[in-house]
């Protein structure tokens, strides 16, 4: 009777500890939505106020620590960050080795380091541990079939292998990554489902059409509601501005940007300065370029990352430029040139663009900057405006092969837009003629929308032929991005 009475002592004991290692309790809840919503002093308040040995503040220390190094991109914590880490892995490694919790945070704060080495511009080493998640999330699912929190990012990942150009897939074949898109999408349905993961889940799964598959009126508008439904969260109404601005609509990306502005007047919310860039490559694509001007100057003086950068001393030039002031235009692309970072595809284009205006007449021809308003002015959603402008030229108003090729894309994306589909369909084709045998980019991107065109009118064998058409262009300045897009499109559609 005694032993038994010590036996049941030790449990009593050991029980709670083995219980709570990781515990979703209300502390861990409200810092987990405060650090979600980008209140980042709040959340950090509360999991400093839980003294227990619990996997889920570990968990959510990590997520605090991305969410501020992918916002300030401070390189002096960079370092303190990995280092951390390291200890949070170990701590939840020593914890519940029964709990389906245990290898599922170790994945996401693998995913978290690698979010903020690949925002770094550290590529290898953000792909290894991405790679690394991807195995403790597999093995995972293998033990917890039912474990719905995992879902969420085995989802994301899965989309993304399926997403892989085919010039890649012997890279995720070799190191054993397998999954499709329509599993990831599968997976992403079913984290819905998981109370405290829902609004993240549908998160990834708005950004995913967005940006990797295909995203319809009626989705665009689900997001939307989505937004709507959560006005305290800077973070939604941030990645709601970045997509409607990425869909074309900067109007309604101006309207949630307005509502990002009055959020980070509460100083509970973290510094924000991005949201200036924001602003000023709305004003550029409406052509209003002295306010473009004082926002992109805030910008640079708020702003201490370094992405962006060298993109906002190009988008200065092209102000001043279009403008008519040269002289005052061109000392921009001098800096364009001087400053080295070049990670995200914005300031590799614009470290292109520079080299390359420099290198030629300074003087280019009028016909060029017509090219660059309507492209701005179709990229902010603004179609007829941009259709104005190409109103009183034809392909032999340029001289340059890019630039008829050009032209020729401008048109039929307008005339896409305004659902003129089968005179777009005309000059689509006629920009990838102009562009065989060439690294014009305007091929591929013309072979990936009229896919895009032949696919809403239902004919798949056309749809299927341009997208592989859009694949076969071996070298062009957005090869990545159109092999990504293209690839999902036949993964998810043949």
């Amino acid at each position: 009777m005694k032993n038994l009475l010590v036996v049941w002592l030790f449990l009593w004991l050991c029980w709670p500890t083995m219980a709570n290692d990781f515990e979703w309790n209300s502390s861990m809840q409200k810092a987990y939505s405060q650090i979600l919503k980008m209140k980042l002093s709040s959340g950090r308040a509360i999991l400093d106020t839980d003294k227990n040995n619990n996997g889920i503040k570990y968990y959510l220390q990590s997520y605090a620590d991305l969410v501020q190094l992918l916002v300030t991109e401070n390189k002096g914590l960079y370092h303190d960050f990995l280092t951390a880490q390291e200890t949070r892995l170990e701590a939840i490694d020593a914890l519940d080795k029964k709990s389906p919790y245990r290898k599922f945070l170790q994945a996401e704060i693998k995913l978290h380091s690698a979010f903020v080495k690949l925002k770094f511009g550290h590529e290898v080493k953000g792909s290894w541990d991405i790679i690394k998640a991807y195995k403790l999330l597999e093995s995972n699912q293998k033990a917890f079939p039912n474990f719905l929190p995992q879902q969420k990012s085995l989802g994301l990942l899965h989309i993304l292998i399926g997403s892989t150009p085919e010039s890649y897939l012997w890279v995720t074949n070799l190191l054993g990554l397998r999954g499709n898109i329509s599993q990831g999408i599968h997976e992403l349905n079913s984290a819905t489902k998981d109370p405290i993961f829902k609004d993240e889940s549908l998160l990834i799964q708005y950004l995913v059409h967005a940006y990797i598959l295909t995203f319809n009126t009626n989705q665009l508008s689900s997001f939307e509601d989505f937004i709507s439904n959560h006005p305290d969260n800077l973070l939604f109404y941030f990645l709601g501005v970045t997509t409607f601005m990425k869909e074309g609509k900067s109007e309604n990306a101006s309207q949630l940007l307005n509502q990002c502005e009055t959020l980070t007047q509460n100083t509970e919310y973290i510094a924000f300065p991005f949201l200036d860039y924001l602003q000023a490559e709305i004003a550029l694509q409406k052509g209003l370029y002295p306010t473009a001007i004082k926002a992109y100057q805030v910008f640079l003086q708020q702003y201490k990352g370094f992405n962006f950068v060298k993109d906002s001393y190009y988008k200065l030039f092209l102000c001043y430029w279009l403008l008519g002031d040269d002289s005052k235009a061109r000392p921009y692309l001098e800096k364009v040139r001087n400053n080295s970072t070049a990670i995200v595809e914005a300031d590799k284009y614009a470290g292109r663009f520079a080299e390359n205006f420099l290198a030629n007449d300074p003087k280019k021809p009028i016909s060029q900057k017509v090219l660059m308003k309507a492209r701005l002015a179709f990229d902010g959603g603004f179609y007829e405006k941009a259709d104005n402008i190409l109103e009183k030229y034809t392909e032999n108003s340029f001289d340059q092969l890019s630039d008829k090729a050009e032209f020729n894309y401008r048109k039929a994306r307008i005339l896409q837009k305004i659902h003129e589909e089968n005179q777009a369909i005309i000059f689509f084709e006629r920009a990838i003629s102009l562009s065989e045998d060439t690294t014009i980019s305007f091929g591929a991107t013309s072979s990936l929308q009229l896919g895009y065109i032949w696919l809403e009118k239902g004919n798949k064998l056309k749809a299927k032929k341009y997208f592989e058409k859009a694949l076969s262009y071996k070298k062009h300045e957005y090869k990545n991005s159109i092999d990504n897009k293209a690839k999902a499109a036949l993964n998810e559609n043949f």
